[in-house]
């Protein structure tokens, strides 16, 4: 896919140091931004890639295609419920309740 820039730079995940989460959290000031409405930050962000893990990149579009809630409060409030979002979408390697899914590297 034709990214708007690349999924593994400074503008992306930092040189291939963050993923998933932590690069939508990366796009929020915490002080400015809330509350923050679903939609805007949609709108805003779409068609950026999101690197999940060393072999998966996928669209903030594709993550919040799962996210339900339409505003967020806080950074806390947009992490839990994007965080949910991301596992129901098989997004996320890590289950902290010990599931094991396929797209699990255990």
């Amino acid at each position: 896919m034709d990214w708007p820039h690349d999924p593994d730079g400074e503008e992306g995940s930092e040189g291939g140091r963050k993923y998933g989460l932590a690069i939508l959290a990366k796009k929020l000031d915490e002080e400015e931004d809330f509350p923050l409405s679903r939609d805007e930050f949609v709108e805003a962000h779409a068609d950026e890639p999101v690197r999940i893990n060393y072999r998966k990149v996928v669209s903030v579009d594709d993550i919040f295609d799962h996210v339900d809630q339409a505003e967020f409060d806080d950074i806390v409030d947009f992490h839990q419920s994007v965080g949910e979002a991301m596992r129901r979408g098989g997004f996320w390697d890590y289950h902290p309740k010990g599931e094991v899914s396929e797209n699990s590297h255990i």
